[in-house]
């Protein structure tokens, strides 16, 4: 189910206005329907005046992904619901490291989040998936994001997309990264989260 990724900015209820969207979050739990947010689908960042829109607001995208993501989680709708699946598309995963590292230290300096049954990075990581065009400099990061819970993307028919050239990218990206991770990354964590059959030509 495509959502926007911060419902408040359009003019929808917010995250918490648990009446509103109790119902559609518990349908999706209950058919385990991956909610999808797609970033930019509820704007872009103020722009100043003068600035280049296109230039600025695609730089950007991975503090859009970051912003909904934190949002996302604070909601506790991933607390209240253990099963709920949300991935972000398009944000990479450059910050996803960052953000885990954050919650650790605010739940054991602040205790945000210390009355939860999971911490809320663990909860981060279980019902988070993230999707990336190749992140050359912080794909090593993916063991604290968990190697299960990335996901390639080529973002066709758009002018930052690897297509035609993916597989040349990803290799020269990633091609130090062993092949098992490689395969759940580029297709396996895909095929598992959406439910979607692998064809025999890419099955072990």
């Amino acid at each position: 189910m495509t959502f926007p990724e911060r419902p408040h900015a359009i003019g929808l209820p917010s995250l918490w206005d648990r009446d509103h969207w109790d119902p559609i979050i518990a349908a999706c739990v209950e058919s385990d329907t991956v909610v999808s947010l797609h970033v930019g689908s509820s704007g872009m960042h103020d722009m100043p005046a003068g600035a280049p829109r296109s230039q600025l607001g695609s730089t950007l995208f991975g503090s859009l992904s970051l912003a909904a993501c934190a949002e996302w989680l604070w909601s506790e709708y991933p607390v209240r619901h253990p099963t709920l699946k949300i991935a972000l598309s398009e944000g990479g995963i450059g910050w996803v490291a960052m953000l885990l590292d954050r919650l650790d230290y605010i739940v054991d300096r602040s205790r945000y989040g210390a009355g939860w049954a999971d911490r809320p990075a663990e909860v981060l990581k279980r019902n988070f998936w993230f999707c990336t065009l190749e992140d050359a400099s912080t794909i090593d990061t993916r063991h604290r994001i968990g190697v299960d819970h990335i996901m390639v993307e080529v973002d066709y028919p758009h002018g930052d997309s690897t297509w035609p050239d993916t597989q040349s990218v990803i290799e020269r990206a990633w091609g130090h990264i062993a092949p098992d991770e490689l395969r759940a990354m580029c297709c396996e964590n895909a095929a598992a989260l959406y439910r979607h059959p692998l064809p025999e030509l890419v099955l072990p």
